[in-house]
Order: C-alpha cells, then structure tokens, then sequence
C-alpha cells in the first residue's frame, strides 16, 4: 500500500508542470496606436508600458499571454463576447462601467495635464490660460475640455491628428500649451528638453484599472494580487519611469497599495483584505 501511495504521489508531481503547460494562454486586448502605452515597434508588434507590464502579470501567474491591438471602441464588447480575459489597455474606471465590469484598482491615475515649452511660466491655475491658444490631439476629451472652456477663458483651440504635432506646436511657439492625459505629457516630456510637464487639471484624476467581465471574479483578484506585489517590490514604479520619462512619487497610483479588491467606493469593489503571496 504504501509502495502504491509513494507512486501516486511521484506520478501526480511529475504530472505536475505538464498539467500547467496546458493552460491555455491568457488573451487580452489593446490600443496599439496609444504611445507611450502600446504602439507600433520597429522589431514587429507592439511595445509600451502596457505590453511589460502584462508580461510581467503572465510570467507571474505562470501563464503564456496572447496580446491582441485593435481599436479601443471594440475592446469591450470583444471582452464581453468571450474573446479576451481582459483588456490590457488602460481603462479609466468610470461609476458607469464600474457597473457593467469588475476591474482591478488603479495602477496608474489619469488626469488632465498641460504641457509647456521650457521657460515659459509655470500655469498656476486656469486663470492663467486665459486667452491663450491651447493644442490638442483631435476627437479627444482634451479637445472636448477646450471647446467646454474657450468662452469662459476666452480659449483658441488648435487642433491636431497627433500627440506629437500637438506637443511640437508649443515647441515651435504656435501654442502657449499641450492638453493631454498625464502619462501622455510626461512622455512628450520625455522627448524632448524643451517641452515641460506643468499643470494638472483638479478633480480629473481617475484610476486606470484593468477590466474583467463580471463572470471573471476570481481571475480579477489573481491579477490585482500580482498587481500589488510588483507595486511591492517597485516594478510598476520602474516601468513608469522606462515608458514615461520619470519617477512616480510616492502619491501616485504606481506606488500606492489600495484596500480590497477594485477600486473603493465604486460597484464591483471587494472589502476583503488583500493577503498576496509576493514570494
């Protein structure tokens, strides 16, 4: 008998990290064209935070990843359809998609940020926009902000089909200041020693999260468990300052362990305390 157990126990290790190998892949989806997060390498595929960072989670899980780019407009319902797992491209939580998703808490906050050309003034507040011309990529809720605010601060609005030709239009002195998202500032910053990350637009900070269909509980938790140990031990923090130019402080998302599971006060958060084995 006991010849019998010893076998067994011998037969179930060695089945062990064969019965792993056959997981299948995780699958998720991305915005490719969104730099510095996913966009196109010269090597052939994707590259970007978003692309080390969800590698890393794999490798972590002991899992193969399949990272699919399309439009980000069809991201969700391909998630929702059974496609992808979930969406490794940044995803502001929303109190309205917080109801139809689970996500995972913020590892990064997106806010409205300017960026100015070197010397100019720092903006203290949206007072000193006033009457200025303001460069946006187009289709964009930053344009959206300008158009909201150019009666009441007297805005021109310049518009463009990138990031980059909106960045270089407050180089060049064609605009007093670039509005974008903050990860977005801080890598055009990041290209170039003229070009300033500045004011940070209040009240407009949300976390990005990653998001799961509602069915997908325990692999949220998984994530978001795997999430905090590379906050732990600086991953996140490291390829924040790789892909968007500098350092985290110790107040951004990066860096910040939040309680439970989701993010707090939204639907969709789990209270139970977070308990990851980081070893």
């Amino acid at each position: 008998m006991r010849r019998l157990i010893a076998a067994a126990l011998l037969s179930a290790i060695a089945a062990g990290p064969a019965l792993a190998q056959t997981q299948p892949p995780l699958r998720c989806g991305v915005d490719g064209t969104f730099a510095p997060h996913a966009f196109p390498s010269l090597q052939g595929g994707v590259q970007g935070f978003q692309i080390d960072l969800f590698r890393e989670v794999a490798r972590r899980m002991g899992r193969e990843i399949v990272i699919d780019s399309a439009a980000f407009s069809g991201l969700i319902p391909a998630m929702n359809a059974g496609r992808y797992d979930f969406l490794c491209a940044p995803t502001t939580v929303t109190p309205e998609r917080a109801q139809a998703l689970l996500f995972t808490e913020g590892y990064l906050w997106t806010e409205l940020q300017f960026g100015i050309r070197r010397g100019t003034p720092p903006i203290r507040s949206e007072e000193d926009l006033r009457g200025k011309t303001i460069s946006v990529n187009k289709g964009t809720p930053y344009e959206q902000w300008v158009n909201n605010n150019r009666e009441r601060l007297n805005l021109t609005l310049l518009a463009f089909d990138s990031q980059a030709d909106a960045a270089q239009a407050v180089i060049q002195g064609r605009a007093y200041a670039n509005l974008s998202g903050n990860t977005v500032i801080r890598y055009s910053a990041s290209r170039s020693p003229l070009y300033v990350a500045d004011y940070v637009l209040p009240g407009t900070r949300f976390h990005w999260g990653t998001p799961f269909r509602r069915d997908s509980g325990a692999m949220r938790n998984q994530v978001e468990d795997i999430i905090t140990c590379m906050k732990r031990d600086g991953t996140v923090a490291r390829l924040s300052e790789k892909w968007f130019g500098s350092a985290p402080g110790p107040d951004q998302a990066e860096r910040i362990e939040f309680p439970g599971y989701g993010v707090p006060d939204l639907p969709g958060f789990d209270p139970t305390p977070q308990n990851p084995n980081c070893g």
